[in-house]
């Protein structure tokens, strides 16, 4: 989660990576670029407006239904990448 996309380090390790990974960002969040998680992986999570802590504006109930769309994105990692 909020992976540190600006650094070219952990995009190498990243694209080293032979076991599927889910990437989960917010636009507001200097670190993310969505354009690099979807270039790494099919499975990505971009929230719009959230930041490093996947904080939205506004309301404080905005960014606890962002907390229920991630578990919901690792449930479907989950399922379509786990054993069967």
């Amino acid at each position: 989660m909020t992976p540190l996309l600006h650094r070219p380090e952990v995009v190498a390790a990243l694209g080293r990576a032979s076991a599927p990974f889910l990437l989960v960002g917010g636009t507001a969040d200097g670190a993310w670029d969505g354009a690099v998680a979807r270039r790494l992986t099919p499975h990505v999570l971009e929230v719009p407006d959230a930041d490093h802590g996947l904080l939205l504006p506004g309301p404080l109930a905005r960014s606890a239904e962002v907390l229920g769309r991630v578990c919901t994105a690792v449930e479907e990692f989950v399922r379509l990448t786990g054993p069967a």
